[in-house]
């Protein structure tokens, strides 16, 4: 038995919302069909990109741009 109280039934929503959440997931299958076609690089940055946030290091010395 759950300690929680059931859930009361949601109103329907409108046919506007409906198409966002359609659009919505339509564009997150794109995105992720277009990650998994973009080539895997080599030999590039470990990390999170530095150009986005603004440091680059080589051969173990930072330097900000």
């Amino acid at each position: 038995m759950s300690d929680q109280p059931p859930v009361p039934d949601r109103k329907p929503l409108p046919p506007a919302a409906q198409r966002a959440l359609a659009e919505a997931e339509m564009r997150r299958q794109a995105a992720a069909a277009e990650a998994k076609a973009r080539p895997k690089e080599l030999r590039g940055p470990k990390g999170p990109e530095p150009t986005r946030y603004g440091d680059w290091e080589s051969k173990g010395i930072a330097s900000d741009f």
